[in-house]
């Protein structure tokens, strides 16, 4: 089931990194069918799981079409960023479009843009103490990340969870402030996203994104006693700097 999983996003990952030229409207390659290899090289920052998995996956197929891609490996959300506007990288490939407006609306020096999304992964909700929700106990501790965008993210989940409730129209910028009605008293810690699985033995529920959970070996489907469902906004895209999305080894069809 994961390598299924981790397939299928690295198809799309595929399309997107080879699809130089699109279509011009009449079913012939935009290039008039040239098949020409590319001779190119791309380095991508990822975080470990399931992004540079998902680009493992892409990395023979590729090769193919003459693209080398070098992953680069990273632990935090914000060192890939940087490392693009740096150019150390070509493209990023580990956030969401919120997260990303977010950052660059505190980094406005950094030219950053989406250049096309791949996949979604749903936040969830966690725990090692109790089996259910309704088990959440009167006063009890929840951990949640602590970057702006995943924060009102975990809010959100929590909202639709029916263990707190946000105030009305607030959306994915929610903070702690906008909690307006809290029966459980649950107590909310903000940490580093990559730190909350680390957390489950102290708190009683901890809201986590897909990427961490599995790179604590936490299975979404089984482990998560809540998670997002279809209607997330939430989707991981591949950002690059601003005006290298038209780069052949990078452009979407």
């Amino acid at each position: 089931m994961r390598k299924k999983f981790l397939a299928m996003l690295g198809l799309s990952a595929t399309l997107l990194f080879t699809g130089c030229g699109g279509d011009n409207g009449g079913g012939q390659p935009a290039d008039g069918g040239n098949t020409e290899k590319l001779n190119a090289n791309i380095k991508v920052g990822a975080t470990p799981v399931p992004h540079a998995e998902i680009l493992e996956q892409i990395k023979s197929d590729l090769q193919d079409k003459g693209v080398t891609l070098e992953i680069v490996e990273f632990n935090d959300y914000v060192q890939p960023n940087i490392a693009l506007n740096d150019k150390e990288l070509d493209a990023n490939f580990f956030q969401h479009e919120p997260y990303l407006k977010d950052f660059i609306n505190e980094h406005s020096e950094m030219k950053l843009k989406n250049a096309a999304g791949i996949h979604i992964e749903p936040m969830g909700i966690y725990s090692t103490k109790i089996k259910m929700l309704g088990e959440v106990p009167f006063g009890g501790t929840v951990s949640i990340p602590n970057d702006p965008t995943n924060g009102g993210r975990a809010l959100l989940l929590l909202d639709k969870a029916e263990l707190i409730t946000l105030r009305e129209g607030v959306g994915e910028m929610a903070t702690v402030q906008d909690i307006i009605s809290n029966p459980n008293d649950l107590q909310i810690q903000e940490i580093e996203a990559a730190q909350l699985p680390r957390t489950l033995d102290d708190v009683d529920i901890a809201v986590i994104n897909t990427n961490f959970a599995m790179n604590a070996n936490l299975n979404p489907t089984k482990d998560a006693l809540f998670m997002e469902d279809s209607t997330s906004p939430y989707v991981n895209i591949i950002a690059v700097r601003d005006g290298d999305e038209n780069r052949p080894e990078i452009k979407a069809r």
